[in-house]
């Protein structure tokens, strides 16, 4: 006889993808997977470094003006050059471009994703 049933239930426990939240709670026997007292979850406020990296509208508006006043680095100035092209071979040299002056893939990868944005916008407003 199996203490905590059958082996599916102890591959659902055990799966380290599932929300804590999901999981079930202690079932009030002593021993075991889930072993402990029964209480009643408390739900917890949200913690103010929840908030971090969120974008406010004061931020918004300040990157804004920034970028309106002092316009463009010239590595990015090279890069919207590159976009502007348009082919394949640009966008990948574009991204190698930004990787090397950014530091990180991820970073490269956002970086020619708002300049593509700026260019669009550029191509829509003249258009």
């Amino acid at each position: 006889s199996s203490l905590s049933g059958s082996r599916e239930e102890v591959s659902e426990m055990s799966n380290p993808g599932l929300n804590p939240s999901e999981l079930p709670g202690a079932t009030g026997i002593r021993v075991g997977f889930h072993k402990g007292f029964i209480v009643e979850k408390r739900k917890l406020a949200a913690k103010p470094s929840n908030k971090k990296g969120v974008l406010t509208k004061r931020t918004k508006l300040v990157r804004e003006v920034v970028r309106e006043v002092a316009g463009f680095a010239p590595y990015e100035r090279r890069i919207l050059e590159l976009i502007k092209v348009g082919s394949s071979v640009t966008l990948k040299r574009a991204l190698k471009f930004a990787k090397k002056r950014l530091g990180t893939h991820k970073r490269g990868k956002k970086k020619r994703e708002e300049l593509t944005d700026v260019w669009n916008a550029m191509k829509r407003k003249g258009a």
